[in-house]
């Protein structure tokens, strides 16, 4: 199935979060062989150029190593990884209180709002 690419934004910017996601998700693990250039760029319905600048953008990150002829891998380092998924969260969460404030809800009001959602999450699952 095709991934959802947004056509407002550059699309090798939305491969690198993507792959980026599933890599602090866990979805590839430190050490695991990422799928070929080909496979990817044919999973997200992309040209392989796109995919493989891209992919090379997260080597130059460290999140990614090449083995010559063995393909690409996750990187090991789950310190780097970590601080990834940290620096991920933190812009969404700014992100988030910037559009808060935007609408005219204070600091204490998106505190609040933010622990009422949160204990309806909890409740359901």
């Amino acid at each position: 199935m095709a991934w959802t690419l947004d056509s407002g934004r550059p699309i090798y910017a939305q491969i690198i979060e993507r792959v980026q996601l599933d890599i602090i998700t866990g979805r590839y693990k430190p050490g695991e062989k990422l799928p070929s250039v080909r496979e990817l760029a044919s999973e997200a319905a992309v040209n392989p150029n796109t995919m493989q600048k891209a992919l090379s953008e997260l080597e130059q990150s460290g999140l990614l190593y090449t083995q010559r002829t063995s393909g690409r891998f996750i990187t090991e380092d789950t310190e780097l990884i970590h601080r990834i998924k940290n620096d991920l969260a933190t812009m969404q969460v700014r992100e988030f209180i910037r559009k808060m404030r935007q609408i005219g809800l204070g600091d204490n009001e998106i505190l609040q709002l933010i622990n009422t959602i949160m204990k309806e999450e909890t409740i359901d699952e």
